[in-house]
């Protein structure tokens, strides 16, 4: 039996707590569905756990775990994205353990952070599939750590005594950071952190009291991906469908083609995705495509440009694709994900603001017609949190319409970061001026929190919307005023076809007279670099940044795709990018 709509949700202090729940009261409901796609024009072949299923897997291997690690050892998540993740992340909550998500050695671009943070984690037991293991075995051959396949215990295992559920206080598991602007750290996610964001999804999105399907294919060792697949279904007992995020690339309309089959599917992708699947879905695989009962589509990038929602709905909309299906959010891993979010069913909130205005701190409306305004889309009101804008010096709370840093403060912020007291103490905990503080007639910190979390980002109040405008430490200053590099870099990709969207960097550089901007951009996979009129480029990107942004730019590099780095959760690494430049990594003559 699997009714659409799931029995009212208990209080329960973890997710293996709700696991048992939904395993004793719904034990043939369905849990997870993964989707494998083993060849390239595959439909899909579906792999279920029911919820007593998914309960006898989580129990057999968390009682594997305890027998070598004791309450509190850290386990190493290095498995494939399917059945294996799930289980494994869920049973080392269940034994005590801190999971820390990662993925498997072979991800390409990444070996190098995954060794970083695997010596920074430091854990016991190393997690994966069989099929994997003897992969694992030879990334961890000089590390003392035992390596386990979740999928080789048996069943039997979970006959064993079953372990103390978890404080709610406890450390739950390690979100380690992207690492966009530093070196990825391991930020301390507690279960009532973890419980409390999930319900705040929830009640976001419009999945608290109506049934939906959670379909992704995020990675799970991504924020979003672990919250929005695992955590928040698993809080509300609903069906999470998952595919592989290469399974994505290769074929994006194997994405839509799952959110089409499941009722009020709620889903999020970044926003390179959105515009990846406008272009390279094509009108035949669009033929008896419905995405008519499609909730919610969550756009967490940073910030969430109008013209993507625009672009993904103009190409679906004879599908029926609703016209509020777009929900702008914003979020981060220091709060466990999500903090701020666009309702669905709402019409998408857009801002067009004077570039002069913001480039002085001030978020205030263009003229009308102005083509140099800056567009932005609302990224909806906090969920379930509170939200200040705050100056980032001084820390007094600004004004709506005055930018500032992005200060959060509720139960889904986590508890700091592993092993760096210095850090977590400028971040997390932080007070609000005693000004600030006093008009609001209460004290720092006298909410119970211990102050607020400093999130590094950049944004404005208007209209009851939150705005993200930026990150603090991308903010390019040449001659006292402030550029956004995302926003020179919006400008850099429509300047030429040959520039790859999305794969490009802008980002200050020390010269002789202050700050110089540099650009590093990837030129587009349909073309050959010896077929480009790089000069050419090179002039339609100056004369463009220069239109727009009254900048003159000190270099513009043309790389071959893949060359500007990521960061683990997909985006652009400019910290990164300017290291590499700095250094000499970038062939200097094809600098303008």
């Amino acid at each position: 039996m699997d009714n659409r709509r799931p029995p009212l949700v208990p209080a329960h202090r973890s997710l293996p707590e709700y696991v048992r729940h939904w395993a004793e009261h719904t034990p043939q409901r369905r849990a997870f569905t993964f989707v494998d796609h083993p060849a390239p024009h595959a439909r899909g072949v579906h792999r279920t756990l029911t919820w007593r299923r998914l309960d006898l897997r989580v129990r057999a291997v968390a009682a594997r775990l305890a027998e070598e690690a004791a309450p509190g050892a850290r386990v190493a998540l290095l498995c494939p994205q399917g059945p294996e993740y799930v289980t494994g992340f869920l049973a080392a909550l269940t034994a005590g353990l801190v999971a820390v998500p990662l993925y498997p050695p072979g991800l390409p671009g990444h070996g190098d952070r995954l060794c970083a943070v695997v010596a920074d984690a430091d854990p016991e037991i190393i997690l994966t599939s069989h099929q994997l293991l003897d992969e694992v075995r030879g990334f961890c051959a000089e590390r003392t750590v035992r390596v386990i396949a979740v999928d080789e215990v048996p069943d039997s295992a979970a006959d064993e005594a079953r372990p103390a559920m978890p404080a709610e206080a406890a450390v739950a598991y390690l979100q380690y950071t992207s690492g966009s602007t530093r070196t990825p750290a391991g930020v301390e996610i507690t279960h009532a952190n973890v419980v409390a964001n999930a319900r705040q999804a929830l009640a976001a999105y419009g999945a608290e009291t109506d049934p939906v399907t959670c379909v992704g294919w995020l990675p799970l060792y991504h924020d979003m991906g672990l919250v929005l697949s695992v955590a928040a279904p698993v809080v509300r007992g609903l069906l999470s469908v998952l595919m592989d995020p290469v399974a994505f690339l290769h074929g994006p309309v194997r994405w839509l083609r799952l959110l089409a089959a499941h009722p009020r599917a709620v889903s999020a992708a970044p926003n390179f995705a959105y515009d990846f699947c406008a272009t390279a879905v094509t009108d035949a695989q669009k033929a008896g495509l419905r995405l008519d009962g499609v909730a919610a589509l969550i756009n967490g990038s940073e910030p969430v440009r109008p013209g993507t929602a625009d672009r993904f709905h103009a190409a679906f909309a004879a599908q029926g694709l609703p016209q509020g299906a777009h929900c702008p959010s914003y979020g981060l891993a220091e709060a466990t994900v999500f903090v701020s979010a666009a309702r669905p069913g709402e019409p998408l909130r857009r801002f067009a603001l004077d570039r002069d205005a913001l480039a002085s701190g001030k978020a205030l409306p263009a003229r009308a017609g102005d083509p140099t305004a800056v567009l932005l889309a609302g990224c909806g009101a906090p969920a379930g949190q509170r939200v200040r804008i705050a100056d980032p010096v001084s820390r007094a709370a600004l004004s709506e319409g005055e930018v500032g840093e992005i200060w959060v403060q509720g139960p889904n912020v986590g508890r700091g970061y592993r092993g760096q007291d210095a850090l977590t103490r400028r971040v997390f905990g932080v007070p609000l001026a005693e000004d600030a503080c006093a008009r609001e007639g209460r004290v720092a910190g006298e909410d119970g929190s211990g102050g607020w979390l400093r999130t590094g980002d950049l944004g404005a109040f208007l209209e009851g919307q939150l705005i993200v405008t930026g990150r603090l430490k991308d903010l390019i200053v040449v001659d006292g005023r402030n550029h956004y590099p995302q926003d020179v870099e919006a400008t850099v990709q429509e300047a030429h076809p040959a520039v790859r969207r999305d794969r490009l960097a802008a980002f200050g550089v020390p010269g002789d007279s202050g700050e110089r901007v540099v650009v590093v951009a990837e030129h587009a996979r349909t073309a050959l670099l010896a077929d480009i009129d790089v000069p050419g480029l090179t002039r339609a990107v100056r004369a463009a940044v220069s239109a727009r942004h009254g900048l003159r730019l000190a270099g513009v590099v043309l790389v071959p795709p893949g060359t500007v780095p990521r960061t683990s959760s997909g985006k652009v690494s400019r910290a990164l990018t300017r290291e590499r430049y700095l250094a000499g990594a970038y062939p200097t003559e094809a600098a303008g």
